[in-house]
């Protein structure tokens, strides 16, 4: 396929990738009780309801030019009140998770219609299995960092929902909020690569075939 094309693709699959993922955080919000999400008008798949400029638009874009082997971006955060939750600490919990799980079950999809695909004959060097294999190993990669336990990512408060309930566990959590950013920005620049095998784990169990 066309590099350029295959590019444009890439960079649609992200964006698409991140609203669904933004969405799902809603969505799950509102079946535990809290309508903000819905209110504020932001369960609609309307990419111009979540797009965030620098995350979702220029860093992808940035990314997917210079071929740069991380590849991630982020829309608008979905609103949620923790207030309207009967259990605020595990309701947090099953929202953040509802993200990286949406991730998963795309890279599901597509990686099984993959793994379908090359068993009826189709070659793996076909448009649309390399279209697939785009969106499946986009999703896997976002699903896998977005439940890296640092704050801001969804992980951070997945990882909050098995703290024990103890002054220095909660000072634990609050001093990682506090050099979230930083810490982040250092896993991005050098311990993505822990991560790697794990992305390339699941996309094979999903597909079939290595990455």
């Amino acid at each position: 396929m066309n590099t350029f094309l295959i590019t444009i693709f890439q960079f649609i699959v992200l964006i698409f990738s991140v609203m669904i993922h933004e969405i799902s955080h809603g969505f799950v919000a509102e079946r535990l009780g809290d309508p903000t999400a819905k209110n504020a008008g932001r369960l609609t798949l309307n990419p111009l309801k979540h797009i965030d400029l620098v995350g979702s638009v220029i860093l992808p874009l940035i990314l997917v030019i210079t071929n740069s082997p991380v590849l991630f971006g982020w829309a608008k955060p979905v609103p949620y009140d923790p207030r309207n939750l009967k259990n605020p600490k595990t309701g947090g919990g099953k929202i953040a998770a509802a993200g990286p799980l949406s991730n998963f079950l795309l890279a599901l999809v597509f990686g099984l219609a993959i793994r379908f695909g090359l068993q009826f004959g189709i070659s793996p060097d076909a448009p649309l299995i390399l279209l697939f294999t785009a969106i499946t190993y986009i999703n896997i990669l976002l699903g896998v960092f977005n439940l890296v336990p640092i704050p801001p990512l969804d992980g951070s408060k997945v990882l909050l929902l098995f703290l024990p309930a103890k002054p220095g566990a909660y000072q634990f959590y609050a001093s990682l909020e506090r050099n979230g950013l930083f810490i982040l920005l250092l896993f991005i620049f050098l311990g993505y690569p822990l991560i790697t095998p794990v992305i390339r784990v699941i996309f094979t169990l999903f597909t079939g075939q290595s990455f």
